[in-house]
């Protein structure tokens, strides 16, 4: 059985009452895949906005496997310390990442998110040196319209993004890069300027649904239409 761990920020653990790409995701591996398959990591919780805290079970659907390793607020710099002891106890096989828009707003520059990233692919081969890990870049939000500095840093995060994937490929623990889906746009795809709605729920689902059946035959070409 092939092991997902879904290793994200806000965006990824979603909110109380809402889907998350994670379940569009899951309906699609369900309806695709054809072999059986699971999601793994040391979490299952939604962030409850109204007590700031991760502390929310209320999924639209409540059928949906909740594992996960994702966090409100948290980033590589949380993630890099977690991801090699997550990976070997919770056997993980495939990694889906989704970080550093956090990182660069609060935490660390780009150059230091990119060590990060390094850093996390090392400790993660080092708890498994098959795992598999797919990683999409930062995508466009309202702060990178509104804030210049901030804008300079994720682009030159994901510049640096895809040579940290082209040095550390490796055909053993294969290392991808999920093209951001497209099209993507903050004003439509999310409730808040960040945080994908359904439509941004679909098309990062998608994006990752396609890396993973074009690379590595994982599943089939995403259905779903946002």
């Amino acid at each position: 059985m092939l092991r997902f761990m879904f290793v994200g920020d806000s965006m990824t653990i979603g909110s109380a009452g809402e889907h998350t790409w994670r379940y569009r995701l899951w309906q699609h591996l369900r309806d695709s895949y054809g072999r059986p398959f699971t999601f793994v990591g040391p979490r299952e919780t939604l962030h409850d906005q109204v007590t700031d805290a991760p502390t929310s079970y209320a999924y639209a659907d409540p059928g949906f496997p909740r594992a996960h390793l994702a966090g409100w607020g948290e980033g590589w710099h949380h993630m890099t310390p977690l991801i090699g002891e997550t990976v070997r106890s919770c056997r993980a096989d495939v990694l889906l990442v989704s970080l550093g828009l956090i990182d660069l707003g609060f935490y660390t520059n780009a150059v230091q998110t990119a060590a990060n990233a390094r850093t996390f692919v090392a400790n993660a081969r080092a708890a498994n040196p098959r795992v598999r890990t797919a990683v999409i870049p930062v995508l466009h939000n309202i702060r990178v319209d509104a804030d210049e500095t901030f804008a300079e840093q994720v682009a030159h995060f994901n510049e640096l993004l895809v040579k940290t994937v082209t040095d550390l490929d490796d055909p053993r623990s294969p290392l991808l890069l999920v093209p951001p889906p497209v099209p993507w746009d903050f004003h439509t795809d999310t409730y808040d300027g960040t945080h994908p709605n359904e439509s941004g729920e679909h098309r990062i689902a998608g994006a990752f649904a396609e890396a993973l059946h074009e690379e590595w035959g994982l599943g089939g070409a995403y259905a779903a239409s946002p």
